[in-house]
């Protein structure tokens, strides 16, 4: 039976190559996108390719903790069971004044991009913690859509962001009392995301168990680099 698959993010050209290289190894997938509620906000290109006929589009509201739950018992319901969750941070940006934000957004920024990593990681931990088996991959990249020279400055991307690499931090220091794997991965090398796709999808291949608790970072030259 081929392993379950979970890919659960932002719409972005990561996501997408992420998505291209798990289908060359499994015959499904479950894949939730984190939808883009703010107004103004700009999303990564590089989605919106051929359909894919693995992937199991699966509804997700990242600031409800009800429905992360039932986002893990969805995936587990049409897959069999999830046996590795890759989650990818790769926020959209917001640029605009700060004294324009408004209450919604922040509230957007904070559910969506933020609390909801907080609520899905704790549904997988408790599953694959019950199974004692499973990959939990953190990964984001720090390349982000970069603005003009006179643009605004980004004020939703770097703050997601900040706050998912310290989440993961804290997940992988962890994870060695923990009886399944979790791995971080981060790329700071802009237009490399099918390669740093592949790098993710190599090192969850593997599944080695002395990599649990540990950040890679991807570079070109330094394909299996990690901290």
């Amino acid at each position: 039976m081929t392993r379950g698959v979970l890919i659960a993010g932002n719409r972005s050209s990561l996501s997408a190559a992420v998505e291209a290289e798990t289908a060359k190894r499994v015959e499904r997938f479950a894949l939730a996108l984190i939808s883009n509620r703010l107004p103004g906000s700009a999303e990564s290109a590089g989605w919106g390719g051929p359909d894919n006929e693995a992937r199991i589009p699966l509804t997700w509201n990242p600031g409800s903790p009800v429905s992360a739950r039932t986002l893990v018992i969805a995936a587990e319901n049409r897959l069999g069971r999830i046996n590795e969750a890759i989650l990818i941070c790769a926020p959209p940006s917001v640029r605009r004044a700060v004294a324009e934000l408004s209450p919604e957004e922040i509230e957007i920024l904070v559910n969506d991009h933020i609390k909801g990593w907080f609520y899905l990681v704790k549904e997988l931990a408790a599953v694959f913690r019950a199974r004692r088996t499973g990959s939990l991959a953190l990964v984001f990249s720090e390349a982000g859509p970069g603005g003009g020279r006179d643009d605004a400055a980004d004020l939703l991307g770097p703050a997601a962001l900040a706050a998912f690499r310290t989440f993961s931090q804290s997940v992988l220091a962890a994870a060695l009392n923990e009886p399944y794997l979790t791995m971080g991965f981060s790329s700071s090398e802009p237009g490399a995301e099918t390669a740093f796709a592949a790098f993710i999808l190599k090192q969850l291949d593997e599944g080695n168990k002395r990599n649990n608790g540990r950040q890679h970072k991807f570079g070109k030259l330094n394909l299996f680099g990690r901290l």
